[in-house]
């Protein structure tokens, strides 16, 4: 069975005044769930407690080298780093990384030791012109390597024009997709839907028979927000 994943994604938020709130998360009972925060990088040494797997929000390709303001897996997983997040749609937007960017940085994770959390996702133009299933089948094809297992990689569908917005894809929606992935991808990777999950509407989507969990944003940040989420999972 694929493992059930409950991860938060801290973007460019958090300082070490939220650090009470990465604890009071660690400290949510979670089942058999994983729980991964991925908070800024100046973060994650101060981070380390037990019942919280910690990530990286990208990492560079290259292990060390002159590249200023980059990080490499090498220096996440030195700072207590598990996963990696690769291909996050604003990554793919604001610095413009590519499908063959990811998948190297992919590798990169995975020559580090890391889990890669790999992004895939279309825009609303995409999805109302009906390209949903053929644009993220041609990102997973791009991005992920070959040698992708269960153990070394989860799948987060993240609708681009669901991301922050507060829409989230119907459940008939996040099923078709996660069907199709789970048929590309096969029985045992972890699915994860991002994208406004919250609360209110974890339970639904994580009852769907293909959904393994989430990747979480905004909610993720404050412990009385992410736990109901990281319950929602457990009880799934």
């Amino acid at each position: 069975m694929p493992k059930k994943i409950a991860a938060g994604n801290w973007k460019m938020n958090g300082t070490r005044a939220s650090l009470p709130d990465a604890m009071a998360i660690a400290a949510t009972p979670a089942g058999d769930c994983a729980v991964v925060l991925c908070p800024p990088a100046t973060l994650l040494s101060q981070m380390g407690t037990e019942g919280l797997a910690l990530g990286g929000q990208y990492c560079h390709p290259n292990a060390s080298g002159t590249h200023t303001g980059d990080i490499s897996a090498p220096m996440l997983a030195d700072a207590g780093a598990t996963y990696c997040i690769t291909g996050h749609s604003e990554r793919r937007a604001d610095h413009g990384e590519s499908d063959a960017d990811v998948c190297a940085q992919t590798e990169a994770a995975w020559s580090a030791g890391l889990v890669a959390i790999l992004c895939i996702g279309e825009t609303l133009a995409q999805r109302e012109a009906g390209e949903t299933l053929a644009v993220l089948t041609a990102q997973l094809n791009g991005s992920l390597p070959n040698g992708a297992t269960a153990e070394n990689t989860v799948i987060a569908y993240e609708p681009v024009w669901a991301i922050g917005t507060g829409k989230v894809a119907s459940p008939d929606q996040v099923a078709e997709v996660h069907d199709a992935l789970r048929a590309q991808v096969g029985p045992e990777m972890s699915l994860l839907y991002g994208g406004s999950v919250k609360a209110g509407n974890a339970a639904e989507l994580f009852a769907l028979e293909n959904v393994n969990g989430g990747l979480v944003g905004g909610a993720s940040l404050k412990a009385a927000d992410f736990a109901p989420i990281i319950t929602a999972l457990a009880a799934s």
